[in-house]
């Protein structure tokens, strides 16, 4: 397998990312079955979704929550507005369920975003892999498929990990369960988790930081990729097998209450 960064500059709000980064990957050219992992951040930004903190009007909560992890007023109240529930955090961050995805401040990030401004999530980051994933069909004439990715915390393990949170043109996951393994037992429980082992390995050469690397191309990755009339069935299959219900979460099953419920 291959992964190359598509280095694209700096991208501002409103800028077409498609047009930008398919004139960037064309020296390594597109081929069918190809998959371009981008970042939700230019996603992001193309869209408008950027925020003056100074003018965001905080709520008597967002102000508690601010004070209590260290965080600007503005930005804890958007927060509250983006997230479905808040469980609680560690100084600068706030852990909440944004999605059906445990991610810290509802997926908000100061991180490359101007000074005073936070970076939201896309406003429907799997309707966005859709579009994005036919139009570089179109344009490239080609079978690919796309991930929009973000940076994720794992539990109890230092740094962050890439971690796919719309998919379109290949399976998000990949179910093992009746399989046998080399001794002829049946897996129980195991489901590969595809688009967010290959958003690991995109964000690996993306970078975090000053890079200007906002997405990357997986080549030979040997995952099924659909065409247009396949492709809407199974974008609408990768929204349910993406997710699980808390209750049968691992590591959300020790959650007994949330701090803050807000739909």
């Amino acid at each position: 397998m291959e992964v190359n960064p598509i280095k694209t500059g700096l991208i501002n709000a409103k800028d077409d990312i498609v047009k930008i980064i398919s004139e960037c990957v064309e020296r390594y050219g597109v081929l069918d079955g190809d998959i371009f992992v981008i970042a939700s951040k230019v996603v992001a930004v193309s869209e408008g979704r950027v925020a003056e903190l100074a003018k965001v009007r905080a709520s008597t909560k967002a102000k508690r929550l601010a004070k209590k992890y260290a965080l600007e007023e503005g930005f804890a109240q958007l927060v509250i507005e983006e997230a479905d529930a808040i469980f609680g955090g560690v100084p600068r961050a706030i852990l909440t369920l944004k999605s059906g995805i445990f991610v810290a401040n509802a997926g908000i990030d100061h991180s490359n975003a101007p000074i005073g401004h936070a970076i939201l999530w896309p406003k429907n980051p799997q309707e966005a892999a859709v579009n994005i994933r036919k139009r570089l069909s179109s344009r490239f004439g080609k079978k690919l498929g796309v991930i929009i990715c973000d940076s994720h915390c794992v539990p109890l393990r230092a740094g962050s990990v890439g971690v796919a949170i719309g998919v379109s043109g290949i399976p998000a996951v990949i179910d093992e369960r009746g399989k046998e393994d080399i001794f002829g037992r049946k897996m129980l429980i195991t489901r590969r988790a595809i688009a967010d082992n290959l958003s690991c390995a995109a964000v690996s050469v993306m970078g975090e930081c000053a890079e200007c690397t906002p997405a990357a191309l997986v080549r030979n990755a040997n995952i099924p990729i659909c065409d247009d009339n396949t492709a809407d069935e199974l974008d609408k299959k990768n929204i349910s097998s993406m997710y699980i219900s808390p209750k049968d979460c691992l590591y959300s099953s020790i959650f007994s209450k949330k701090i803050h419920k807000i739909k």
